[in-house]
């Protein structure tokens, strides 16, 4: 092997690998050099490959962070030893244990420990041998939940964006009539100073909330009025709700003075610079910097000194966005209690959001702990033909190691905190990232190697600490034996209508569905049924250019409804004859009884498709182009689940079957969820 090949491979590089038709593909030396660079290995000639391959010789032998299953023996790397050792658990409390060639028995108790050998530290993660489950929170039946876009709901007033105390009325709706969960795409922070970012696959940061979804009632303070019209205006609506809510901020109480501070002091310096940054970004946006690279050079460095005499001169505005964040965190500690008070046994399932916006908070204060220079994304496949780019920085596998996972944990209990359940987006990245080269094209990346188990059992200690399920979107080139580990860990996966087929095209029918993954018509990212059946997203790909052939689309479009139509039928939940393309009620009341047929122990419909909407909510590789995470629903959710269709629609998911019920094929001798 060529040393530049033995490096990357040491590195983490995957020099050979298949795309997602199984074809075996190869990385140029060139793009392996780059990356490696980028790394922090050097391999431009023979001594920088030879100097790196000894760095990271060194770097294996400096174990800091180690992770086993209860009860497991635990092997420590290096050469066998014998030797007293000290475990300290969480609580601060010791006891003596015996390293003995160079293994630890067993720990019997989930969590985490600091295992003291002489002058090395270690850390320990002990997991569970699983995630908490549907099982756990439901015992004995299946649930389902609709899927919604906080922006686009309406609530019992008028407003430009949906927001918490809209969710908060659109889950006990939801739960009233027999949902067990809502769920919802990333809450993440955002920019609050810039209007233009509010996708929110691209935040600042993932450890705190978008404070442009907090409820000014909970201290009893009116946003004012609103105007609110079928498709968002980001770029008047984020300045009005900011402006709305430092009136809030101006006119709080001295109790919630109190309460603000007391949150800051629990959240500490995290949540302090977090705040920083929001204020040093209002405040340098206004020049044109749209992120912290584009500040003076002192203002890069969160701990420098220019920073701290900025948060000295301008406390009173880094205490509004404190604030901000204490009432996003109290908001959505409401949106919970509704759910859960509503009967749900699960709640909210939040979207942990694949990677960073590089400019953002988290890049700023934590720039050690993510991948610099290095964009993530895909390789092309079914959902991005020509690869994608995200623009995103991910987590440096070298970091997490070196610290022993803690931004890691810190950010699933971050998203954690206040729900039920949550769905890792793109898991596909904790076995392995595409890494891009900052200005490279998406095809010219390469697959890094993650610790996937490492952060799988840290996954199962916070699933079971939060008694929250763990979803993991499994889409895409999916690594050979990833879902078999997830399955193992008790993470349920995702099937979706579209793809769920066999090897000849054929939709297969839903008791051939896996029983260890999510039932779902559709996503967010995805056609609507609606808008498959009339051939919406082909319309779209003809007016973007994405095809040059629409004749020939909508011919194998045709010849794919009357597959599924016939599938329907098979299933027992559609008759002969077939829906008309241009009348698609019928395919979407068979696909939500189709669906909620599967096997699975959880079926997540997106709103849209509960409503028979025909637009999805964004349509990946556009900006501008299409509009992405504008599109508003009519009504407020409670009037529109109480049309006829809908309430329909509604009660076939209702009767999924139990868990153990032979007959799965389809829904009518199924017995009540509830």
């Amino acid at each position: 092997m060529k040393p530049l090949h033995a490096l990357a491979s040491d590195a983490g590089l995957q020099r050979l690998w298949e795309n997602a038709d199984g074809a075996p593909q190869i990385v140029s030396d060139e793009v392996l050099v780059t990356v490696l660079g980028r790394l922090g290995f050097p391999a431009g000639n023979s001594a920088a490959i030879d100097e790196s391959r000894r760095l990271l010789a060194a770097e294996s032998l400096d174990c800091r962070f180690l992770s086993a299953d209860v009860e497991d023996p635990i092997r420590l790397p290096g050469e066998p030893v014998d030797a007293e050792a000290e475990l300290r658990r969480e609580d601060g409390s010791t006891r003596p244990v015996r390293i003995e060639g160079s293994r630890l028995s067993g720990i019997g108790e989930p969590g985490y420990y600091d295992l003291q050998i002489g002058g090395r530290l270690i850390r320990l993660a002990i997991a569970p041998r699983r995630c908490f489950r549907v099982q756990d929170a439901a015992p004995g039946r299946r649930i389902w939940a609709p899927a919604v876009q906080v922006p686009a709901l309406r609530g019992d007033r008028e407003s430009a964006f949906g927001d918490f105390a809209a969710l908060r009325e659109s889950a006990a709706a939801f739960a009233s009539r027999g949902a067990d969960a809502i769920s919802v795409s990333p809450l993440h922070a955002l920019f609050p100073a810039d209007p233009t970012r509010y996708s929110p696959y691209a935040p600042s940061s993932r450890l705190f909330l978008n404070v442009l979804f907090g409820d000014p009632r909970l201290v009893e303070a009116d946003l004012g009025p609103e105007g609110g019209g079928s498709l968002i205006d980001w770029e008047m609506a984020i300045p009005g709700r900011m402006q709305a809510l430092r009136r809030a901020f101006e006119e709080r109480p001295d109790h919630v003075r109190d309460q603000v501070a007391a949150f800051a002091g629990a959240h500490g310096q995290s949540l302090v610079r977090h705040a920083t940054f929001d204020a040093l970004h209002g405040h340098f946006f206004e020049s044109g910097a749209h992120g912290w690279r584009a500040w003076p050079k002192p203002f890069q460095d969160a701990e420098g000194d220019a920073v701290a005499q900025f948060a000295g001169e301008n406390a009173e505005e880094i205490e509004f966005h404190l604030f901000l964040q204490w009432l996003a965190e109290r908001s959505i500690e409401a949106v919970q209690r509704a759910a859960r008070e509503g009967g749900m046994a699960v709640g909210l399932i939040t979207d942990l959001a694949v990677g960073l916006d590089p400019g953002g908070s988290q890049a700023w204060s934590r720039p050690e702990d993510l991948l610099a220079g290095l964009s993530i994304g895909a390789p092309p496949d079914e959902l991005g033909p020509e690869g994608q780019n995200w623009g995103l920085a991910g987590f440096a596998p070298r970091a997490l190691r070196r610290g022993g996972f803690g931004t890691y944990i810190e950010t699933l209990r971050a998203n954690l905190r206040h729900a039920g359940g949550m769905r890792i987006d793109h898991i596909l990245g904790l076995r392995r990232l595409w890494v891009i080269p900052d200005g490279a094209g998406p095809v010219n990346g390469v697959y890094l190697t993650m610790p996937l188990t490492d952060m799988l059992r840290i996954a199962a200690i916070e699933s079971q600490r939060a008694r929250a399920i763990i979803i993991g979107e499994d889409l895409g080139t999916v690594p050979d034996g990833l879902r078999s580990e997830m399955s193992d860990r008790g993470v349920l996966g995702m099937q979706v209508l579209w793809f769920e087929r066999d090897e000849n095209g054929e939709f297969m029918q839903p008791r051939r569905w896996r029983a260890d993954a999510a039932a779902m018509t559709s996503t967010h990212d995805l056609p609507t049924v609606a808008g498959w059946w009339r051939g919406c997203d082909i319309d779209w790909a003809l007016k973007l250019g994405r095809t040059s052939g629409p004749g020939v689309e909508k011919e194998k479009r045709a010849a794919d409804r009357e597959r599924l139509w016939a599938a329907f039928v098979l299933a027992g939940v559609a008759e002969a004859p077939m829906s008309a393309p241009e009348q698609p009620e019928a395919a979407v009341d068979a696909a939500l009884a189709y669906v909620s047929a599967a096997p699975s122990v959880l079926t997540i419909i997106p709103f849209e498709d509960i409503l028979g909407i025909e637009e999805q909510p964004n349509l990946p590789g556009t900006t501008d182009q299409h509009p992405n995470w504008r599109r508003r629903l009519p009504r407020p959710t409670e009037a529109m689940l109480s049309d006829r269709a809908a309430a329909a629609r509604l009660r076939s998911l209702a009767r999924s079957p139990s868990v153990g019920d032979e007959d799965c094929g389809g829904v009518e001798r199924a017995s009540a969820a509830r």
